[in-house]
């Protein structure tokens, strides 16, 4: 026999990969598939659909219809050229109103917009008319005790952007915290402490993360302070009184409250009670 050792020959098992079936993919209401698609909010959707200018697979579409991805959905001109006309109002609220209805005897922010609390320093060619109310309303909310930049808009794309479910929008905001109650410390005539200096670093970083409020995990913000007594907060989320709620399981007592920017807008030199028009060319 030869020394030479014999090559066996490999044997290659081929294994067939049989994938599981995709799911069926469930049909959605028409209105919410045309604000995932970034076309309108839902509210705009139905009144699209109530005056015919949406077609789905080339069918004028009725109230409630579902569809699939696989769906072709169609807008008409019309709708384009009314959304073209919606207004997006940046207003600086003052301390007594709520963002939203009106409650417990408090006026909507939205009371404030007319002609006579609009800002003078506006460069916006538009001019106020009655029609801009319509459909008028906040994209999030700011606490009735808080100062600041708050936005109206009639146009579903900006209310979708800043308070969808996938927004990620950064606010930014300025808050005056104590140790004490500010009226405790008038009954007990306390002097307020410098705060950050008696502040502990761990309960810091606490507030840029691992706090959670109704049962939810907070998502990571910006926390550092501007001076002893101030901090600046920047968020990607609106809980309600999130930020008071944060500081007040640290130990912290907000004074005050102002927020001074949504995104790349900022509140500037808007005076506080007087609104401005987002400009053509401002972008969230």
């Amino acid at each position: 026999m030869s020394d030479i050792p014999k090559v066996l020959p490999k044997v290659v098992k081929a294994v067939r990969v049989i994938k599981a079936p995709a799911a069926p993919v469930e049909p959605i209401r028409l209105n919410k598939r045309m604000a995932e698609l970034g076309l309108c909010s839902r509210r705009e959707a139905d009144d699209w659909i109530e005056q015919g200018w949406v077609k789905v697979n080339g069918e004028i579409a009725a109230m409630g219809v579902k569809v699939t991805p696989q769906d072709r959905v169609e807008v008409d001109k019309k709708a384009q050229g009314h959304q073209a006309g919606q207004v997006t109002i940046l207003l600086n609220k003052p301390v007594g109103y709520v963002s939203g209805q009106a409650e417990d005897g408090h006026e909507p922010a939205v009371v404030l917009i007319a002609s006579r609390a609009h800002w003078l320093g506006d460069s916006s060619p538009l001019r106020f008319v009655r029609d801009q109310l319509r459909g008028l309303a906040p994209a999030g909310r700011l606490d009735i005790d808080s100062t600041g930049l708050l936005v109206l808009t009639q146009d579903g794309r900006v209310a979708r952007q800043l308070i969808g479910e996938d927004s990620e929008v950064e606010k930014e905001y300025l808050v005056r915290v104590s140790l004490v109650r500010a009226k405790d410390a008038a009954n007990r005539n306390m002097q307020t402490p410098d705060v950050q200096k008696q502040f502990p670093l761990e309960k810091l970083n606490l507030l840029r993360h691992g706090i959670s409020l109704d049962g939810q995990p907070l998502k990571r913000a910006q926390v550092d302070w501007q001076n002893p007594e101030q901090l600046r907060f920047v968020l990607k989320e609106g809980k309600k009184r999130q930020i008071r709620r944060m500081c007040e399981a640290v130990g912290l007592h907000v004074t005050g409250l102002k927020r001074v920017r949504i995104g790349n807008v900022k509140l500037g030199q808007l005076p506080v009670g007087q609104w401005r028009y987002l400009g053509a060319s401002e972008r969230f």
